[in-house]
């Protein structure tokens, strides 16, 4: 095992030392989280049990069932007809996947309302998330269902050896930065779309996200999270390197980057929808795009069954008393939970981080 002590801010001002090790063929070391910043962490989030782990000189976070994939997902193959939705969580992927599979799928609505998104959408690394002893509980509450408990066991297992196998077209979702995945992904011929959103909106809904989904099972009020958030002590992070790396390829013939501010607008929504119609290389009347535009207005989105992650909801995966999956889905909501002083502490960190790059939100 290669031991390297380094040392970082933590959060709340601490330092950590790490115990890093490598995997054949994998190019980035992964280290371990010292003690006692692991152990912060685990009393806020009840869903990793063993601990965190950095990839990487950019320190990408990952609960430690990541550990033992980021080999798989760096050398999975692709395949040129794949479809890749690329986001950091909670930056608009569920609509952009609902969006692309309806173009790519002769906008075949009651398909899209019978197969749920999770089906019709693998998650890449979502089995990283779910820790040995919170799969057990899952199960246990679910015994009296053998159905049930083999939905657990089908999400808890590793996805790459299973996409493998697949003869139609794939259609993948994934959070991991572009560095993690596969290393031909943009030169390969598939289509990879990646969707950006503002920070301060993305840690209000990652909040509310990490309350409601149990696997990460957060604890703690809005400001404590977002010092975790800017502290890049949250899986998926660091926020800017994640948006950066996508944003410095944007020009890539198989890349299509796009705001989530520009496709929520009611009168830009029908122009990203064209966007990426032309991106795919698909042909719709004027009236079925009109039709797929109300389809994903957000009022309407939100009574989709379809796309609410209902499936998580029956295996208890998702906490009762949090809010839906499917949010607000508006600009804005984070005034909601900022005050004045955690405002000004954004702006600052948002102004310092956008400093030496030409990256610039719809809504500034």
């Amino acid at each position: 095992m290669l031991k390297t002590e380094n040392k970082i801010r933590g959060v709340f001002g601490q330092c950590i030392k790490e115990k890093s090790y490598k995997k054949n063929e994998y190019p980035y070391e992964i280290r371990k989280l010292e003690d006692s910043i692991n152990k912060k962490l685990l009393e806020d989030f009840s869903g990793e049990r063993t601990g965190f782990v950095q990839i990487g000189k950019k320190k990408w976070f990952f609960p430690s069932g990541m550990a033992k994939q980021a080999e798989d997902f760096y050398n999975f193959e692709v395949r040129p007809s794949d479809i890749w939705i690329v986001t950091f969580p909670r930056s608009g992927t569920t609509l952009t996947q609902e969006m692309i599979w309806l173009l790519a799928n002769n906008l075949d609505y009651e398909k899209a309302s019978r197969i749920p998104l999770t089906a019709r959408y693998p998650f890449l690394e979502f089995s990283c998330f779910v820790h040995p002893e919170t799969k057990a509980e899952f199960i246990e509450e679910n015994k009296h269902s053998n159905l049930l408990t083999d939905l657990v066991e089908k999400i808890s297992e590793p996805l790459c050896d299973q996409l493998s196998q697949i003869k139609e077209r794939r259609f993948l979702k994934t959070h991991l930065p572009l560095s993690l995945l596969p290393r031909d992904l943009l030169k390969a011929g598939c289509k990879v779309i990646y969707v950006a959103r503002n920070p301060k909106d993305v840690a209000v809904s990652f909040y509310h996200l990490n309350r409601l989904i149990r696997t990460q099972g957060y604890k703690g009020d809005f400001p404590t999270y977002w010092r975790y958030f800017t502290q890049n002590l949250q899986p998926w992070a660091p926020y800017w390197e994640h948006i950066l790396e996508a944003w410095n390829v944007r020009h890539e013939e198989n890349l299509l980057f796009m705001f989530y501010e520009d496709m929520i607008k009611v009168e830009d929504l029908n122009g990203s929808i064209r966007k990426v119609q032309n991106f795919l290389g698909t042909k719709y009347t004027d009236a079925e795009i009109n039709t797929l535009e109300k389809h994903l207005q957000i009022d309407n989105f939100r009574m989709n069954k379809s796309v609410n992650f209902d499936i998580l909801k029956k295996l208890g995966i998702l906490k009762s008393g949090e809010e839906d999956f499917v949010r607000k889905g508006k600009n804005g909501d984070w005034k909601n939970h900022f005050d004045q002083e955690l405002n000004k502490e954004a702006d600052e960190w948002i102004e310092d981080n956008l400093k030496y790059t030409d990256l610039k939100f719809p809504t500034q």
